[in-house]
């Protein structure tokens, strides 16, 4: 947006801009959209909301006029593709205006690379894939489901496995080019909507959610390699692949006996602000008794700091992952497992 529209010297961020959005809308309308951001996005935009101790009628009118023409561009693209798109908003703010906004949206538009992947079975995918370089096979798994990389993970040699998890966790930013190349010796065919940002996939989340979805077998002959070929990062996938709030997926005895090692102290710290499911679930597999002392507990605790709720939480979690080890409990993973009774 041009910065004389604001009569300032400089082009606002889009911080800025939200935060001015999110003043003109009202608390009400604002709080249902921070229901749908993420912690660092709120944390940005509150602050910026805090800064702006006024706030003018032409900063707002400006804003929220922006606000409406890219939201009805995307409108306009989706119904009726981008060039329709263009010429309607070319009769209405003018070219220079309406190549702006499409160039803002055309990012979250285009079509994600292999997107023809995605619609393969898995089974076929890890015939058609498994022969590649593991480099290769990292860099479409990035960028596939996570349950169809589950499966093609599990399906690869136990040998190449290992290698191919690693690659994907270290894995950053792609270049354009080396996708297109790829995706022209897969496919033959590149996607005419193909993006010419560098694109962001991988990464430590990435394998996460793919070895969450594996056997144990699977999972744990991977983690055990590369606890050998690079321990740090095997303890950075290792800290994600369980977190407090996944007690919802234990069932009822394996959470029963988690309780029974779990120190009440750390409990009700780990449990400061937790989701209701999570909470009513561990209420549930206590004694009344019990239960009573630790929802009073929680109710008269006084604020606490963020780090030690984590320290406490991952206590748990440990102990969970303790028991796990030693085949006492079972933690529910993907559709091969198998159970220990």
């Amino acid at each position: 947006m041009p910065s004389d529209m604001y009569g300032e010297s400089r082009e606002m961020t889009a911080h800025e801009k939200a935060a001015i959005l999110f003043i003109a809308i009202g608390s009400e309308y604002a709080a249902k959209l921070f229901e749908h951001m993420d912690d660092d996005e709120i944390e940005s935009i509150t602050l910026e909301i805090a800064n702006n101790k006024q706030v003018s009628a032409e900063q707002k009118n400006a804003v929220i006029s922006e606000f409406y023409q890219m939201a009805m561009a995307k409108d306009y693209i989706s119904t009726g593709g981008l060039e329709y798109a263009q010429n309607v908003l070319e009769k209405a703010i003018g070219s220079d205006r309406a190549m702006e906004i499409l160039n803002r949206l055309t990012t979250s538009l285009q079509v994600r690379p292999f997107d023809f992947l995605r619609k393969t079975d898995p089974s076929q995918l890890l015939n058609f894939i498994q022969n590649e370089h593991p480099q290769t096979i990292a860099l479409v798994m990035a960028y596939l489901e996570p349950d169809q990389a589950a499966i093609i993970m599990t399906g690869l040699p136990p040998e190449s496995q290992a290698d191919v998890a690693k690659r994907i966790a270290t894995m950053d930013r792609t270049s354009p080019d080396i996708i297109r190349e790829v995706e022209r010796v897969l496919e033959r065919k590149l996607s005419s909507m193909m993006t010419q940002d560098f694109t962001t996939a991988g990464g430590i989340p990435a394998i996460v959610e793919v070895l969450n979805r594996v056997d144990r077998t699977t999972e744990k002959a991977i983690i055990e390699t590369m606890e050998v070929d690079d321990p740090e990062l095997a303890e950075e996938i290792k800290k994600l692949m369980f977190v407090f709030e996944d007690i919802v997926v234990l069932d009822d005895r394996s959470l029963q006996m988690v309780l029974r090692e779990v120190d009440t102290k750390d409990l009700s710290l780990a449990m400061k602000a937790t989701p209701t499911e999570v909470s009513e679930k561990i209420f549930k597999n206590m004694s009344k008794r019990a239960a009573d002392m630790l929802r009073e507990e929680l109710e008269y605790m006084g604020p606490v700091k963020i780090r030690d709720v984590e320290e406490a939480q991952m206590k748990v979690v440990n102990i969970i992952r303790s028991l796990e080890e030693k085949g006492e409990i079972v933690i529910s993973r993907g559709q091969g497992d198998e159970m220990i009774v």
